[in-house]
Order: C-alpha cells, then structure tokens, then sequence
C-alpha cells in the first residue's frame, strides 16, 4: 500500500559535494532501503547480480560528468554521506536508463513484441497537468502529476530544497538517492515528467535524472526550454515545462528528437504516450507503454476542466483533487492502486501526487493516494529563496 505518512523533507546548500553530504546524511536510511529494493528488483528483473549492475552503469559516467559535473559531485556527495558506494547512488539516477538498454540487450533479432508490463518497467508511469488563467478557476497557474511507480518505493520518496546561489533555489520530490525528478524553482519554473517507452537504437545518451535537474537549475524558462529541446536523452521522456507567466509547453523528447503541445484554453494534461506524434522510429508498430494511458487522459482532461468552475483557493485544489482521484479502469487509472494479483516487487501504485501553485509558490503534496490523502503544504514557499533575475522582464502573474 502506498504511503501515507508525512514524507520526509530536507534541505541542502553549499557547493556541490558537500550539499551531496548533507543529503545523503540526512536520507542515509531511505537510500539504503532505496539500495536493497532495487538491488532485489533489478536482479530479478535481470537476472545480472548487483556487482554487475552496478559495475555497467559507469557508462553514462562520461555524458554526465561533460553535461552536468557538478551533479556527479553532488552525487559523490550522497555517496559520502550515506556510506555507501558511488556507483550505488549512479545506479538510483540511472535505474531507468539501465533496464532500457538491458531489454534492448537481450531482445534477440528480429525483437519479439513486449508485453506492456516489461517495458514499463523501465518508465515512470505518471499523469502530469498544467491549468491557467480561467481554466484555474482563480487565475493562478497550477502544476502538478500524480507520480506512478513501483509500489514498494513509496517509503524513499522525499522532499529536498535545494539552496545553490546564484542559481535559482529549487524544491523537488525524489527517490532517495537521486538529483532529480519532479519540482519547482524560485524563478517560477515547473517541471513535470512522465516516461513514454519505445526503442531508439543505441548511442548513449544524458541521464533523465541529471536533465530534469538542469531545467530547473535555470532562471530563465527560454534557457529551461533550450534545455530539453537541445539535450539528447537516453529514453524518451515527456515534460511539461511551466513558468509563473501563465506559459505552459509539453515537448515529447527521444533520442531522435522533440515533439511539442501547447494548452488548450488554459489547461494541458499528459500521460504515457505520444500525443503530439508518433516518432518516425516507432511508425507502424508503436504501442503505448502502458494501455491504460489512452483511459487516463481523457478521464484527467474532464476532470481538470471542471477546476475553471471554482470560485476560492480551497475550492480549486478540491476540484484537482478530485480529477486526480478518479478511478475508472480500478485498480489502474488516474490514482493508481497495487494490483493484488502482481508480484509484490512488481507492484504499481500512485506514490504521492503534488499540486504547485506558480503564483503563489505554494507546493503541495498528497503523499500516498490523492483518493485517500489531502494536499498538504510543504514548509517552504518557492519564492522563499533567491528569486528571476529577470523578473522585471517577464509578464506580471495573474491577479487572483
């Protein structure tokens, strides 16, 4: 079962390595509950011991000491204040990336068809949303996913607010162990991911952990959106980039390229598959990664437009709430629950769901079934911390 007690939150500042130390202190056991569920997850998955998988992951250390060297030190960080080894904590931000190429691997020529569950398993399965101006109902601009994964991770989610002048200040939500994910930062920027699946031929490419934390390590969104656009990923993934302005972009990125939707009056929903086009690399033969992403969508569209009804804050995020509770296709949907027939290591659910208000800077989590548990607010306000240096140049938010 998910969970449903208050989720861990930390903060960290200083350079890199040592912000690294103060994280893995600070998390050291949920890394390590992090370690010995993948350890017994990827070794069953993969039949390759934990040795192994850990020795493979030094590929992707080049790209990503080249893209992002002060995350490999932060993550050298981690390692240190945890206790345990780098390559461990390289293997949490790159668990995604790994199982990848490892089904790529063993795929014999010509590739049978995969069955949906064993492609999933490299992605996060999530349900991303994007409202503003009267599709809010107040005006502000909300953000925020429901963040489906292996059940079992639950209790290494956490909370980190990250303080690393001059750069902009950034809250995120994360497994423990990893740099990046899901967040928010004190320029107003937003992004939200949700993995999409499919083959791309080989080639290494940047870790999704390290290019999620790039984007918000920007204060300028044209600079975020230069980001995703020009970066070449390892495995497709989408995201919805945000900015406190009311502007909202999803860009649907592979290692081939980037595709991209804008809102419909005010709102944008994403789930887990191609929506703006199928990649000319999957043409013919492309299913999604998860079938129950064609029910999601339409489900969280109809759900989120009833928000522009609301009148109040409160009566804002109860609509939200609402439209990410909604359980048609029981136990998966929108609020996914575990399916009781599928191997506990395997299981799926909703890990937490968050609710951002960029106008605000009000960050809301549900940690466990948004069905079961309210938003609540985290300590921090985003605009706590060093704000846009380019503010004055940027439209003013809408007034509630």
């Amino acid at each position: 079962m998910a969970a449903t007690t208050p989720i861990r939150t930390i903060e960290i500042s200083g350079a890199p390595r040592e912000r690294g130390r103060q994280y893995g202190e600070a998390a050291a056991d949920l890394i390590a509950d992090a370690i010995a569920y993948y350890t017994e997850a990827l070794t069953q998955q993969t039949g390759m011991s934990w040795a192994a998988i850990t020795d493979s992951v030094s590929q992707w250390l080049p790209v990503s000491e080249r893209h992002a060297p002060h995350l490999v030190e932060e993550m050298r960080g981690i390692a240190e204040g945890a206790g345990v080894a780098f390559a461990e904590i390289l293997t949490l931000n790159v668990r995604g990336e790994f199982v990848y190429n490892h089904q790529a691997n063993a795929a014999p020529s010509p590739p049978p068809e995969p069955e949906a569950d064993e492609e999933r398993d490299a992605v996060d399965g999530c349900t991303s949303f994007f409202l503003t101006g009267r599709a809010s109902g107040t005006g502000h601009t909300l953000v925020g996913q429901n963040w489906d994964w292996r059940t079992r991770t639950a209790g290494t989610t956490l909370i980190v607010r990250i303080v690393q002048d001059p750069l902009p200040t950034i809250i995120m939500q994360l497994e423990a162990g990893q740099v990046g994910r899901h967040g928010a930062n004190s320029a107003g920027i937003a992004l939200n991911a949700n993995g999409l699946g499919g083959s791309f031929g080989s080639g290494i490419g940047l870790p999704q952990t390290l290019i999620r934390r790039l984007v918000l390590d920007h204060g300028e969104i044209a600079a975020a959106l230069k980001t995703l656009v020009k970066t070449r990923p390892h495995i497709a993934s989408n995201a919805l980039l945000a900015h406190r302005s009311g502007f909202g972009i999803d860009l649907e990125t592979t290692p081939g390229g980037v595709d991209w939707l804008y809102p419909a009056d005010g709102l944008l929903a994403h789930t887990n598959h191609f929506q703006a086009s199928v990649p000319p690399q999957l043409a013919g033969s492309y299913r999604p990664v998860s079938a129950d992403s064609l029910l999601r969508l339409p489900r969280v569209t109809a759900g989120l437009a009833r928000v522009a009804g609301a009148t109040s804050t409160a009566e804002s995020l109860a609509l939200v709430r609402a439209a990410m509770s909604d359980h048609l296709g029981y136990p998966e949907g929108v609020c996914t629950h575990p399916h009781p027939d599928a191997p506990a290591v395997k299981q799926w659910s909703t890990l937490l769901s968050s609710c951002v208000d960029l106008t605000t800077g009000e960050y809301r989590i549900a940690n466990g079934f948004p069905c079961e548990t309210p938003y609540e607010l985290l300590p921090w306000n985003l605009y706590d911390g060093p704000g846009d240096p380019f503010a004055a140049h940027a439209p003013s938010p809408t007034a509630p």
